[in-house]
């Protein structure tokens, strides 16, 4: 029997304990049994059950307080998580050998760890080694994505992550309960955006005209691949978690003993779901 894992991932502030915590609580409704293991070593507080905890391996703090190392914030962690990538015999004996498993990974989120360092891509290796069905679930703070130019950032890291791990990945806009009513009809434009009329938008705001060639080029690379969509996150909407979590499980195929559905809408029709998710939002 296979096991299921969800790499949840994304910059520093963009919710991904706040997703674990809310995803527990919804598969809990559900009936499902769904664990957390959190690989963050700075981690302070967190609003949900761990099944296993990196800082009983290692801890940032310990790091950054030995004499002989001498790190600050970032170079301690990243000094943890290769530790980490050396004692994976750790991670095995916390997760045991139960068939079904189904784990959230709450990750660290400094972006380094997905672009030029090996340390993400061994886990993902080790763990499909183990009989893991990964997929990657990469959070984007909706508030920081209402601007065309961090919007582009956005997809770049959420980008980079694909690539460096070469796992099927889901890319969210969280906190879209904390949005007005104005921004989260602004924001529907970039849950399937259109890259060249993002240029045509910003075309006022960029001065330099090689800055205006290397974004264009940009946004036709995203545009014409078509490799980056993202899913609205509301905690606070059951509807929006259970879309995010049907697509996660039709990726990795969860329960595919069962007669096993696809997502709820298909591509043709997502626009309208989506246009009806925020007509909702917006009449309350």
């Amino acid at each position: 029997m296979p096991r299921y894992a969800q790499l949840v991932m994304g910059p520093a502030g963009s919710g991904k304990s706040t997703y674990c915590s809310t995803m527990v609580q919804h598969c809990e409704a559900l009936g499902r049994a769904v664990q957390v293991v959190n690989l963050d070593p700075a981690a302070e507080l967190f609003s949900y059950p761990v099944m296993a905890d990196i800082r009983e391996l290692i801890e940032v703090d310990d790091v950054m307080e030995d004499e002989s190392l001498r790190f600050g914030p970032n170079g301690g962690l990243v000094f943890c998580m290769e530790y980490f990538a050396n004692n994976f015999n750790w991670l095995e004996e916390s997760l045991g050998h139960v068939e079904d498993d189904y784990i959230l990974f709450d990750c660290p989120g400094q972006i380094e760890l997905y672009t030029h360092l090996p340390v993400m891509k061994q886990l993902v290796e080790q763990l499909q080694q183990w009989e893991f069905r990964v997929c990657g679930v990469f959070l984007v703070d909706s508030q920081f994505m209402v601007e065309s130019f961090k919007f582009i950032s956005g997809i770049l890291a959420a980008l980079s992550a694909m690539i460096s791990l070469e796992i099927p990945q889901i890319n969210i806009m969280t906190k879209m309960d904390l949005l007005s009513k104005k921004a989260k009809k602004e924001i529907e434009k970039y849950l399937d955006p259109d890259m060249y009329s993002m240029i045509e938008d910003s075309s006022n705001i960029l001065k330099s005209k090689r800055f205006k060639k290397l974004t264009k080029s940009i946004c036709g690379l995203i545009d014409d691949y078509g490799m980056v969509r993202f899913l609205p996150f509301d905690r606070s909407d059951e509807e929006s978690i259970n879309i995010v979590l049907q697509h996660i499980d039709f990726t990795i195929q969860y329960g595919e003993d069962l007669e096993f559905k696809e997502p709820k809408e298909c591509e043709e029709d997502k626009s309208a779901l989506v246009d009806e998710y925020f007509q909702d939002r917006v009449d309350e």
